[in-house]
């Protein structure tokens, strides 16, 4: 199962008491900019786009739409959810049945939203997505450990610390941070 035919076989959109999450579009990267692009925000993630059209090209790339949910509140995005597919690790003679059996989730918040629950809130939906919908067996998400916003959010929906690794990620500031890898099983998720 590849996450974008897993994703495009959900019904769209998902609403939760206060977001509504759907699949990305070429139209929502402006909107994903607008806060991406902040210091307090891009220092955290894996592309810090110093231009719109870079952030554009990327954004509209068909694999970042596949595996891309952005979260609007009242109709504005507000944040955007990464939902990678992935195979487990499985020795070769039984591979196949490893196929497309876990996911990496990852996500990104305007700061002028923080401090609501939103994130918590569209991150426990992801998760019942992921079990319940896509019928994953694990879910896991790494940040660097410097970003106590993210694995504090890891915890708060029932992930697990798995991994710490110990200056194994370089920065773009050019210093060598920690990491944090966590994890949740289908039958661990409390729902």
């Amino acid at each position: 199962m590849t996450t974008s035919t897993a994703l495009a076989a959900l019904p769209w959109p998902v609403h939760t008491d206060r977001l509504t999450l759907r699949p990305a579009t070429a139209d929502d990267a402006d909107a994903t900019w607008r806060f991406r692009q902040r210091a307090d925000v891009c220092r955290w993630l894996t592309r810090a786009h110093t231009a719109p059209d870079a952030h554009r090209a990327w954004f509209q790339a068909p694999d970042t739409l596949a595996r891309t949910l952005v979260i609007e509140r009242g109709g504005t995005i507000v944040g955007d959810l990464m939902v990678k597919i992935e195979d487990a690790w499985a020795q070769d003679e039984i591979a196949g049945r490893a196929r497309g059996v876990q996911a990496e989730l990852g996500w990104v918040l305007d700061p002028e939203y923080a401090g609501h629950g939103y994130a918590t809130e569209a991150v426990r939906e992801v998760l019942r997505l992921c079990f319940k919908d896509l019928g994953l067996r694990r879910v896991t998400a790494v940040c660097f450990a410097d970003n106590e916003a993210s694995w504090r959010l890891m915890e708060r929906v029932g992930m697990r610390r798995e991994l710490y690794t110990v200056r194994d990620s370089l920065h773009r500031s050019g210093q060598w941070l920690d990491g944090a890898g966590y994890a949740l099983l289908a039958d661990e998720w409390t729902g």
